[in-house]
């Protein structure tokens, strides 16, 4: 392999490669292991709340000497509607009550901003992780200027070149390239604005041309060819989610694993109809229902992820696990369960034959 990009080397690492911050499913354990394999182990918050975030970062911090990357959700507070809310509770209603539960009377806007959250910042400048990751947008710059001071690096994502372009107005350190392919949310900064939806490839090739900052390339990347392909096409390295949902550290729970080991991994779908903003998971019965004809517009993020969640917690009890967040990305199907160190080993080992080959 060619010599690792200095966004990575002067972090301490040996390889050109992140595991991307999955909420709810990252782990301190699983971000330790990749860290301590060479790469770069990571965290997501978004979801958390302030003293679930701390609890993370510590309990990571202690198994590892080596960097982390903490990522915070930037997105704009959830336009409330009353009324809009009110049809996508009625709208979900016969799945609520397939699950043994009553429709809830009202939604709530179950995550923070992070560009609200003043003592979410605080924690990140107390704790100090090595690198902080945005998704969604970006906060306001007095607090990129305090995490710089503070010798935090940054990295943010971007769907489109403009959106790369506004990042590296920034002073931010690099830009995680999310294509289409990607599982989980899609980072876009404006929903209401067009997404041409790039493929990981073309938007690799867009940003490496005509931006100035490291990129590292996510979505639909499983295996160590594919991380060769996108430092082929200019990255200077890959960010991969999917590819380590099965391993062991994995908060995934057993449903989740059964369907990422199942057919139901080769289709995946961009769907609002989970959180109120587009994702990519698994097909399940939540996402057919929401995206009928004659649905509704769902909620908006993350109100509607109430309902999910609520649908989600009374349905798996019962072994039920049709209306779950199961993101995945189009590459699930070359997904492998091993442990996450031994998939970094894995991963750079295939890396390096690929180069070999040549």
């Amino acid at each position: 392999m060619a010599a690792v990009h200095p966004f990575f080397t002067q972090l301490g690492l040996r390889h050109p490669l992140v595991a991307a911050p999955m909420a709810a499913f990252s782990t301190p354990a699983m971000a330790a292991a990749v860290t301590d394999a060479g790469a770069l182990g990571s965290l997501a918050i978004g979801a958390a709340t302030v003293a679930q975030s701390r609890k993370l970062i510590e309990e990571t911090q202690a198994l590892t000497a080596g960097p982390i990357n903490v990522n915070v959700f930037c997105h704009p507070p959830a336009r409330r509607d009353a009324q809009r809310e009110a049809a996508w509770i009625a709208y979900l209603a016969p799945l609520f009550a397939q699950a043994g539960i009553e429709p809830p009377a009202v939604l709530d806007e179950i995550y923070k901003t992070f560009i609200e959250d003043e003592e979410a910042f605080q924690l990140l400048l107390e704790l100090r992780p090595a690198v902080v990751s945005f998704h969604f947008g970006l906060p306001r710059a007095e607090w990129l200027a305090a995490l710089r001071a503070a010798g935090i690096r940054t990295m943010a994502t971007a769907t489109s070149l403009d959106e790369a372009r506004r990042i590296g107005q920034t002073g931010i350190d690099a830009i995680v390239a999310q294509g289409v392919e990607a599982g989980g949310h899609r980072g876009v900064f404006d929903t209401e604005a067009p997404d041409e939806r790039l493929s990981t490839s073309v938007l690799v090739r867009l940003l490496a041309k005509h931006t100035q900052l490291p990129v590292i390339a996510a979505g639909g990347i499983m295996d160590g060819a594919g991380i060769q392909a996108a430092l082929d096409l200019g990255a200077a390295g890959a960010q991969l989610g999917t590819a380590f949902l099965l391993c062991p550290e994995s908060a995934a729970n057993a449903g989740y694993r059964a369907m990422l080991q199942s057919d139901r991994a080769g289709s995946t779908r961009l769907t609002a109809a989970i959180s109120g903003r587009l994702a990519r998971g698994m097909m399940n019965q939540l996402i057919v229902h929401g995206e009928a004809a004659g649905a509704p517009p769902a909620a908006d993020y993350p109100v509607a992820y109430d309902a999910g969640k609520q649908l989600h917690g009374a349905a798996s009890k019962a072994g039920n696990h049709e209306f779950a967040a199961h993101w995945a990305g189009q590459g699930a199907p070359l997904v492998r369960e091993m442990p996450a160190a031994e998939l970094v080993r894995v991963l750079m080992a295939e890396v390096d034959e690929v180069v070999r080959s040549r």
